[in-house]
């Protein structure tokens, strides 16, 4: 990619309304752009970081058994009145043309059961798992830290339908394991916790993936021993101490939630009849779960953990691009040089963006610096036959021959 060509010019101030460092940095590096509070346009540096985030949950989800679908946005209101949930007060409420009452979709439980019933009789039918990478809206009061908290969102879905508890309990650890995999994957493994939380009406308890950092809104209680946490709404619950080990030593952190996972019982299942025939020829109700993670709010706690004052530093599993190609100098042979370079990282297969832009080097180097992408090569007079490699998360650059250089950029994604 030329980033000549690229949609939507980098801005060389941060927006002035936002306090978050994840929507400065976004909006100012033009990977998001805000329509109004809570609602943003994906740019094309932006889509491309949460494709890469979509995939990694997509290759965790499949690896437990999750099978891919894609339910629709718009629900009618009558099967909220089933759950008793049409009240709840983040929907947003519309009116078809004949009058329908129908509500934008917060989540899809409402959805999922009556389409699961169809096609689910026997004991021989379950487990199944199924889940959405899809838009969910919310009429939060108050939107906020930029994509951390909004009114419309991507967001992956999993829901489990299990024949006992015993069964469902079996895959909510498998969940739990996949979910520290998507976390470590993305950048934010050595932060982020399982914590317990309330379950609500479902459950005693409900778990969530909580990632250590000043910026959240979140207080957890950190048990450094088994490296699980309490969320403060349930730290009396267990009375200050570690639900695993008990230890009282608990350290109160600052967090930000990644992702949810939640014991559904048969909440849902009961208020739409779901049940299926045991091998005794009677009826049984379904067990269920549900598993949730906000791709926008994982791409801005990425952003709030992995970043300087200069701008942002992208884990590699999850860079917009692997390589920042920058030419320096304007001189017809220099461009040369870096237009053969440019020509030979494509066609090696490296996602490579090439700053071939008229600007000046300050320009250069400090818009490189925001939009962070991991491995930058610098062309220029300077560098003569040879290349600057420097990582993003280094000061120290190298000077390389353009084989080395290919060399050190496949041994940095291989590792």
């Amino acid at each position: 990619m030329r980033q000549s060509k690229l949609f939507s010019r980098i801005s060389k101030t941060p927006p002035r309304e936002e306090i978050s460092r994840n929507a400065k940095f976004l909006v100012q590096g033009r990977f998001i752009d805000k329509l109004m509070a809570g609602v943003y346009t994906y740019l094309p540096l932006g889509l491309r970081v949460i494709k890469r985030i979509e995939q990694i949950i997509r290759e965790e989800m499949n690896a437990i058994g999750g099978q891919e679908i894609y339910m629709p946005a718009l629900h009618p209101l009558e099967n909220y009145i089933i759950t008793k949930r049409d009240k709840i007060d983040v929907l947003f409420h519309l009116e078809s043309a004949s009058g329908k009452k129908l509500v934008l979709g917060q989540s899809h439980e409402e959805i999922i059961v009556p389409l699961v019933k169809k096609h689910i009789s026997s004991y021989k039918d379950l487990p199944l798992y199924l889940y959405q990478i899809q838009v969910k809206f919310r009429n939060e009061l108050r939107a906020k830290s930029g994509i951390l908290r909004g009114r419309e969102f991507a967001m992956k879905d999993l829901y489990s339908f299990h024949k006992d508890e015993n069964d469902f309990e079996k895959y909510y650890q498998s969940v739990q394991a996949a979910y520290h995999n998507i976390f470590r994957r993305v950048g934010l493994g050595d932060l982020t916790y399982l914590t317990y939380a309330s379950g609500g009406t479902f459950s005693k308890y409900s778990h969530e993936f909580q990632t250590i950092t000043p910026a959240g809104e979140d207080n957890i209680f950190l048990c450094e021993k088994c490296k699980i946490a309490v969320n403060k709404e349930m730290i009396e619950a267990v009375e200050h101490r570690c639900p695993q080990c008990e230890n009282d030593d608990l350290k109160l952190k600052k967090a930000i939630e990644v992702g949810n996972i939640f014991p559904l019982k048969t909440k849902f299942s009961d208020a739409f009849d779901l049940k299926y025939i045991d091998q005794a020829g009677q009826k049984k109700p379904i067990v269920m779960g549900c598993y949730g993670i906000g791709l926008g709010r994982v791409m801005g706690t990425v952003v709030e953990i992995n970043s300087d004052q200069k701008g942002i530093i992208w884990p590699k599993a999850i860079a917009p691009y692997e390589v920042h190609l920058i030419l320096l100098d304007k001189q017809p042979k220099i461009k040369e040089i870096a237009e053969k370079a440019y020509n030979s990282l494509q066609k090696q297969g490296v996602q490579v963006i090439y700053d071939d832009r008229l600007e000046s080097a300050g320009v250069k180097l400090n818009d490189a610096d925001l939009i962070g992408i991991p491995i930058r090569l610098i062309i220029s007079e300077k560098t003569k036959d040879k290349i600057e490699l420097k990582f993003r998360n280094s000061q120290q650059p190298l000077l390389l021959s353009q084989d080395k250089v290919m060399e050190t950029i496949t041994e940095y994604y291989q590792s």
